[in-house]
């Protein structure tokens, strides 16, 4: 597939959000993130606003769920998101409860590896249960206490266990970042650190900065 570029909204202010997303489609970014410090924030109100202004974008939900997967994936699918995470560590019922949502309600799933003990075989078993895509992630408190760690500890890997779609995040340099599609993983973020403040999740730079930022970013992960 085509390079995607996705912008990680990791804040807990609505109207910060806006913004940031709003500079980001301008920038050309593709999908547009309601990361998980935004739901916990602001709930179905940021999807709902997100998609009231951005009525042609998809968006994706971070929901990281664990539980209670089908009646999360249809209150974000009737919020306006269009993509949904699940953890690859829940119970695959839970898994398979997502998968039926999203195929009931029209979005797709994204299925996130991070804390798995045996990350190819969790994005194997995501992928046999239905999912869409793979998401190879290492988590922010992981990488507080061992900054080494990041996606490319396992991705060549999972990138030849999967005949999905991949994503990496997490513990990346904004050069690592576009760079992702060589490794095979062509849905490309940026977000925290890269745009946004690693530690208080708000923008991390004025308007015409953050523009030019991305606005070169998409650029380079699309090979213009």
């Amino acid at each position: 597939m085509q390079p995607i570029v996705q912008i990680s909204l990791d804040l807990t202010n609505i109207d910060e959000a806006l913004e940031m997303a709003e500079i980001a489609i301008e920038a050309g970014v593709d999908w547009i993130e309601a990361g998980t410090p935004l739901l916990l924030a602001e709930g179905l109100h940021a999807v709902r606003k997100l998609r009231e202004l951005f009525p042609d974008k998809p968006i994706v939900a971070d929901l990281k769920t664990m539980d209670g997967g089908y009646l999360e994936v249809e209150m974000m699918a009737k919020a306006g998101a269009t993509h949904v995470v699940v953890m690859g560590v829940a119970h695959p019922a839970t898994i398979r409860a997502v998968v039926k949502a999203a195929r009931d309600y029209g979005v797709e799933v994204m299925g996130d590896i991070m804390a798995s003990s045996d990350k190819v075989l969790c994005a194997k078993m995501l992928e046999e249960n239905g999912v869409d895509y793979i998401i190879v992630h290492t988590g922010f408190d992981e990488r507080g206490e061992d900054p080494d760690r990041s996606p490319f500890d396992c991705l060549e890997d999972v990138v030849s266990a999967v005949s999905i779609p991949v994503q990496a995040v997490g513990g990346l340099s904004i050069e690592q970042a576009a760079q992702m599609p060589k490794y095979g993983a062509p849905l490309v973020v940026i977000g925290a650190p890269l745009v946004i403040d690693n530690q208080e999740f708000r923008p991390s730079s004025g308007s015409d900065q953050l523009k030019k930022t991305l606005t070169k970013f998409v650029k380079r992960v699309k090979g213009q």
